[in-house]
């Protein structure tokens, strides 16, 4: 009677269990979404859930102004980074923060929480922030329905994050460290090795002309990647040093030979480039 009884139980408890584990798939609310964006040589990941309007009046009702809002929906929005950033001017070391945000009508205070686990809001406490900055609220020219985060205005070493739903955008800047990073690589794999290799002579060459620093010696790894393995691109950079360094008559030859070679690829991109330096140079 025991071993049936026990029988019966355990039937029950599986029937139980497999009731609760089946689940009816359905769109979620608030669906959930991930962006990676590469900002100069650093990855910014955001996960976050994106609530929308559905008629409601957002920002000073649903979303109270002067109080502490997930940014999102579900769980906290977390924003990861792979090396160390600047964010709202302040230094944030790499790693994974919770974005948390108090609106207001003018003007919002953005806050990175250490504490990332969190439901929401839900045990938020201002000890665990890392860092907390105050940024201008905007009105959009359009409504969004749908809450959404976003990037834009890039450099070589920043980006803005976007944050905008109804008709209210929040802005904010990520800044990372690039210039020690591939001064270092260009010392490393150029200037210790003494390199011939023409790729790398070419990179450095351009990096140097670009972010205007030494362009003497710019001009002399570009000459001898232009002299051991030319190519339009290559010789085009070439052009450009020497103007730079007022040698036109150069100048004048490279970019010749650069539209001549870029002709011989069918590359109409290049071809335009030397014209307009040509008429530059003349």
């Amino acid at each position: 009677m025991t071993r049936k009884f026990s029988l019966i139980l355990l039937t029950f408890l599986m029937a139980s269990f497999m009731s609760f584990a089946q689940q009816i798939q359905m769109p979620q609310a608030s669906p959930s979404a991930k962006i990676i964006q590469k900002v100069g040589l650093t990855d910014v990941s955001v996960d976050y859930s994106r609530p929308s309007t559905k008629g409601r009046k957002i920002f000073g009702e649903l979303v109270p102004f002067g109080q502490v809002w997930r940014t999102g929906a579900n769980n906290a929005t977390v924003l990861t980074f792979s090396t160390d950033v600047t964010v709202g001017g302040q230094p944030v070391p790499a790693g994974s923060y919770a974005l948390y945000s108090i609106p207001g009508k003018s003007e919002w205070t953005i806050i990175l929480s250490k504490k990332t686990e969190l439901w929401g809001a839900m045990g938020y406490q201002q000890s665990d922030d890392l860092v907390r900055f105050v940024v201008p609220a905007s009105k959009t020219s359009k409504k969004y329905e749908t809450f959404e985060i976003a990037f834009n205005n890039f450099t070589d070493n920043s980006a803005v994050v976007s944050m905008k739903w109804e008709t209210t955008r929040v802005d904010f800047k990520i800044q990372t460290e690039v210039d020690p990073i591939v001064m270092a690589e260009i010392k490393k794999l150029v200037i210790d090795t003494q390199s011939t290799d023409p790729a790398l002579l070419f990179q450095a060459a351009s990096y140097y002309f670009t972010n205007s620093k030494d362009l003497n010696q710019a001009y002399a790894w570009v000459k001898a990647s232009t002299d051991s393995d030319p190519k339009y691109w290559t010789v085009h950079l070439r052009a450009k040093i020497e103007l730079a360094l007022g040698l036109k008559t150069e100048a004048l030859q490279s970019a010749t030979k650069s539209k001549e070679m870029a002709q011989k690829e069918n590359n109409p991109d290049y071809i335009a480039l030397n014209e307009r330096l040509i008429k530059t140079i003349k």
